[in-house]
């Protein structure tokens, strides 16, 4: 009576006292416990039972796996699942659905199915839990399957069936079989509960069939949390945020309904895609005041909303805040550091996540290769790789195509090209990414050859496919191709260019020296041309030296409203590279005065995984010294053979000694020489710059691989140079 009025204390007191305790007492009191928790006092009451010697019965142990079941206690269940076979209970049906529900809730399905695949008589309550576990662990075709393998079976499915199978049938989006367990439930009248009809809102919304998800929604007649919730999922899962936002503020404005973390998530998702930091720091102020922010799914929902608005001070100093973290709080935190440019930090973080021994997932791999990539760190990347192949992870198309991006852009195309050809699965993003890395490396007729391999396949050729395409074009020479594919786009696949095409176009066509036809093409552009557009025909300008052009082009940038400080320093540099020293002070004083800060040359290099960053003239390097020695000596030897410094690369009114020496100091010689120092001479020495190369170090960098028979290899913020034996693979063409 007091076990089934909740009362577990004088039920537990009554129990204590009784002296003589029978197998049918010791199964009402682990019953309790099962069902109402602590599960492990269930637990602890079946082995102080055993120890008396009293012998279970075919329902004790339905009770006490439900415990283990709670608890995910693999291991008490299998030495139960012993105890099990020795009392000769193996083949009871209930005993059995214990079993496989515990095993399935666990993970090992592969048991749950032997236990399941052995019943000689199976109830609906079995199959439920074999349903129920498989779509638990992702196995959402199997769970289908299981269904309609019960239904040719001659078992009719009840309501719990479908709410366990209904969440499967969305994540493999299956709309069309969601449709018929529909139907069946309509005619079967288990629409009509509340819990198969949450199902069904969820699943429409995973198939991203709105329309469905609204009109289920619409028809309920009682709503709780839970149902609330789900719709505002299915609006965010089809992108429709707003909407999500406005359904938020209804359930909001109803009565006695409780928020819940998956409500909360949801709609913090949708304040990140919306940007909307303020609803999101009124919902912190909410979850704070709610207690809520003991949840962790919670402090991962809103790291992601400031990562992806951008807010990244307050998405450290919530991560720092946080008792608890998993892997789910580092990849937020590393993917937000990565898409706000501050690579260094993910680096940081991640080595943190190690340290922790919090076991990095497929979503934190991807994560942090981007950030390799960025810095051009490819020990961490190859470190990463290693770890991803280990962990099977490898295969995934997104993390294939991670790792071909942190390749290409670590100066290891040919890398990149194997685990292209590796791939068991490509996607266009696949196809893209080698596309642009062969670009990127000024390997314009193997992009040419890989696009003709790319329509042989049949894959949905897309926008990004061609700007990759036109970008290899640019950067390789290739005019009369890119030109030739740029009127395909539209003809023969009814792309419609956008303004990143003509970007392509007017780079290609002003890099190649037809500075007219670039601008003929702007001129005849059915879009207005932005400042990108204006800045590639400026860098064009600087290229092949043409000021009167330069000077027209920076009027009309002047006019637009430049947003940042580059297309000054062209213009800039070209007034100096003519010795028009007034007129590049000018612009200077023009370029402070609205704000706009030049971005120091800056290069770095990675050595044994530390990154070594130089600017120009540096003196700040422990090895400074060494360096600029070494340099001194390389430029001696260089003159030799003939090298004579480039002093129209020299932006300063100076003499010409002071000229040639600032030249000797830039950043990407001083990271060279560091490298040649700290690496044997059989490795290649790899850098990268944020800026563009210059014309003097570009000729000085050949003569150095001459002397020391290094390849070096260096990427600014055009492209890749591959230096080795006095040549360039850019054809000194950049």
């Amino acid at each position: 009576m007091y076990v089934t009025c909740g009362e577990v204390e004088l039920a537990r007191l009554i129990f204590d006292q009784n002296h003589v305790k029978s197998v049918f007492l010791w199964n009402s009191m682990i019953r309790y416990y099962s069902w109402n928790g602590p599960f492990d006092e269930g637990i602890d009451m079946y082995y102080k039972m055993i120890d008396l010697g009293i012998r279970p019965n075919k329902f004790t142990f339905p009770f006490v796996l439900k415990a283990c079941s709670g608890l995910k206690a693999l291991e008490e269940g299998r030495e139960i699942h012993g105890h099990v076979k020795e009392v000769g209970l193996d083949s009871d049906v209930y005993v059995c659905t214990a079993l496989i529900d515990l095993y399935a809730k666990c993970g090992c399905l592969t048991e749950a199915r032997e236990l399941f695949d052995k019943m000689t008589k199976r109830d609906v309550v079995a199959w439920n839990a074999m349903i129920a576990g498989s779509s638990l662990h992702g196995v959402y075709v199997d769970t289908i399957e299981l269904v309609l393998e019960m239904q040719g079976m001659g078992i009719s499915p009840n309501s719990s069936t479908f709410v366990a199978v209904l969440p499967a049938v969305g994540q493999a989006i299956k709309l069309n079989q969601g449709r018929i367990i529909h139907g069946y439930c309509v005619r079967r009248g288990f629409d009509n509960d509340g819990l198969v009809a949450t199902s069904l809102l969820d699943m429409y919304g995973k198939c991203e069939c709105l329309r469905y998800s609204c009109i289920i929604f619409g028809n309920m007649g009682v709503r709780n949390e839970i149902t609330w919730s789900a719709m505002i999922g299915a609006y965010v899962q089809c992108g429709h945020m707003g909407e999500a936002l406005m359904v938020f503020d209804r359930m909001c404005a109803g009565d006695n309904v409780n928020m819940t973390p998956p409500t909360l998530g949801s709609v913090l998702r949708a304040c990140a895609k919306l940007t909307d930091v303020s609803r999101g720091r009124r919902l912190h102020g909410y979850l704070i005041k709610s207690g809520f922010m003991l949840d962790i799914m919670i402090e991962n929902s809103l790291l992601a909303m400031y990562s992806k608005c951008g807010i990244l001070e307050d998405a450290i100093r919530l991560f720092d805040e946080m008792k608890l973290k998993d892997s789910v709080s580092y990849s937020a935190i590393i993917s937000g550091c990565v898409q706000n440019g501050n690579a260094e930090e993910a680096l940081v973080i991640y080595r943190e996540m190690l340290v922790s021994r919090v076991v990095p997932d497929m979503a934190t791999m991807v994560g942090i290769l981007p950030a390799c990539a960025h810095l051009a760190a490819l020990e961490h990347g190859r470190s990463n790789h290693c770890y991803l192949t280990i962990r099977g992870y490898a295969l995934d198309t997104s993390v294939g195509n991670a790792l071909i991006d942190m390749y290409s852009k670590c100066g290891q195309v040919d890398s990149s090209r194997k685990i292209f050809d590796r791939m068991p699965r490509r996607d266009i993003i696949t196809w893209n990414t080698m596309i642009a890395g062969y670009g990127l490396h000024g390997r314009g007729r193997e992009a040419l050859l890989l696009f003709n391999d790319l329509r042989n396949e049949g894959l949905g050729i897309d926008c990004v496919t061609f700007i990759s395409l036109l970008f290899a074009c640019s950067h390789s020479g290739l005019v009369c191709e890119g030109k030739h594919w740029f009127a395909e786009m539209t003809q023969e696949y009814n792309i419609v260019p956008r303004m990143e095409h003509y970007i392509c176009m007017v780079d290609l066509l002003g890099r190649g020296g037809f500075l007219n036809e670039a601008c003929n093409f702007i001129g005849k552009m059915p879009l207005k041309p932005d400042l990108r557009v204006w800045g590639a025909l400026l860098g064009a300008c600087r290229i092949h030296k043409n000021l009167k052009l330069g000077e027209e082009v920076s009027k009309k940038i002047q006019m637009l409203g430049p947003e940042g400080s580059g297309n000054f320093v062209l213009l800039s540099n070209m007034y100096s590279a003519a010795g028009r020293w007034n007129e590049a002070a000018n612009v200077r004083v023009v370029q402070m005065e609205k704000g706009f800060k030049k971005s120091p040359g800056c290069s770095w290099i990675e050595i044994c995984g530390s990154i070594h960053a130089f600017i120009g003239g540096d003196q700040s390097h422990p090895q400074s010294q060494l360096i600029y020695e070494k340099l001194e000596g390389y430029l001696v030897e260089m003159k030799k053979l003939g090298y004579q410094a480039d002093v129209g690369f020299a932006l300063q009114d100076v003499e010409q000694e002071e000229k040639e020496r600032s030249l000797l100091y830039h950043s990407e010689k001083l990271a060279i020489v560091f490298g040649i120092l700290n690496k044997s001479s059989n490795k290649p020495i790899f850098v990268t710059k944020n800026l563009r190369i210059c014309g003097d170090c570009h000729s000085a960098i050949k003569f150095i691989t001459t002397i020391t028979n290094r390849a070096i290899t260096v990427r600014d913020a055009s492209r890749f140079h591959h230096f080795s034996d006095g040549t360039c693979n850019c054809g000194d063409f950049w």
